[in-house]
């Protein structure tokens, strides 16, 4: 099973920007569509982003296009959330998330499509 480790999180001013890495270990990094959640206070988790298994294809929330890019580096095991323009609308613990794919431009934006989850890392953004 593979596993997930998000750093990058913290504390913020609105406009500023973040950037989340989330590093995979114990699988095939490259046989995984990977993706971004998070949860806001007194929120449900909710879809952020998603990246297909070679690169090619992105999704996004429409609350965070053009202001959010995921990218990842399967030489690194790694998946990025670059975000920028932070507002405080976005304050949330943040998972990464890894889903089985057997096609390399398949991407998911529901929950149920991953198998394994990161811990979470917090971004908190301040007005």
């Amino acid at each position: 099973q593979v596993q997930l480790i998000e750093s990058g999180g913290g504390l913020v001013q609105a406009g500023g920007s973040l950037r989340l890495s989330c590093v995979a270990s114990g699988g095939i990094f490259s046989s995984y569509a990977m993706g971004w959640f998070r949860r806001g206070p007194g929120k449900e988790r909710g879809f952020v982003a998603a990246i297909s298994r070679s690169g090619s294809r992105t999704k996004y929330v429409d609350s965070v296009k053009g202001r959010f890019t995921v990218s990842r580096d399967n030489a690194k095991n790694a998946v990025y959330l670059q975000m920028n323009s932070l507002e405080p609308e976005d304050t949330a613990v943040y998972y990464c998330a890894a889903g089985d794919a057997y096609r390399v431009d398949t991407y998911y934006y529901t929950d149920d499509e991953y198998h394994s989850w990161g811990q979470g890392t917090q971004v908190t953004v301040s007005s």
